[in-house]
This record gives C-alpha cells, sequence and structure tokens, in this order.
C-alpha cells in the first residue's frame, strides 16, 4: 500500500480552525485518525471515494468536516472551533480492502504517515 502523506497542522487558538489534507492514490476508504500522548490512537473521520460511508467520532461532530477532492487526489478534514482537547498527531491512512465499514478500526488501516500536528491552545 501507498504511503499516505499528510500536511496542514498548527499551532492555533482554541476556536480557530485548521484544515488538514491527505493525498492518496486509487479507490479508497481514508480515516483520519488522531494521537494525544499517553493516549490510543482513535479515529475522526472516515469518507469512501464516492463520499459515502462518512463517519466522525461523537468528539468532533458539527465541527469537523471531511471532504474529498478526486481531481487533486487530496482528502481534507476541516476543523473549526478547535478546542485544546483536539491536540493530537493527526493521521491519515486507508482501509487495507478499499471499501469502509461503518466504524473504522484502526488495525484496518494501512498506508500510515508521519502524520502532522495539530496543538491548541
Amino acid at each position: 500500500h501507498v504511503q499516505l502523506v499528510e500536511s496542514g497542522g498548527g499551532s492555533v487558538q482554541a476556536g480557530d480552525s485548521l484544515r488538514l489534507s491527505c493525498k492518496y492514490s486509487g479507490d479508497y476508504c481514508i480515516a483520519w485518525f488522531r494521537q494525544a500522548p499517553g493516549k490510543e490512537r482513535e479515529a475522526v473521520a472516515q469518507i469512501d471515494s464516492a463520499g459515502g460511508a462518512i463517519y466522525y467520532v461523537d468528539s468532533v461532530k458539527d465541527r469537523f468536516t471531511i471532504s474529498q477532492d478526486n481531481t487533486k487526489a487530496t482528502v481534507y478534514l476541516q476543523m473549526n472551533n478547535l478546542k485544546p482537547e483536539d491536540t493530537a498527531r493527526y493521521y491519515c491512512a486507508t482501509r487495507r480492502w478499499g471499501w469502509c465499514s461503518s466504524t473504522p478500526n484502526r488495525v484496518d488501516f494501512v498506508g500510515w504517515g508521519q502524520g502532522t500536528q495539530v496543538t491548541v491552545s
């Protein structure tokens, strides 16, 4: 599997916005995960190549939006009204079978990149 490439993180104030980008290739089920120090890596959002199978973890609903631009082979995570508890390293990955389940499970995903750091103060 091709390694995905994340970008767009940064250090912001609470209430600010950031947009993360994930470059991919081929048909996909792509999910954004995040991992804070001392915590497990958790799924944040998911989308498939048709723009379906949308998933959000409860803590980001109504604040984060996952979207795609297939002409640019990019999946985005628009993060609004950021909170200090959103501070984490964010990763995108693709599900090994290319199609999404209803809830992303970390062990099913491959192609992990280096991640991009989001710090909210």
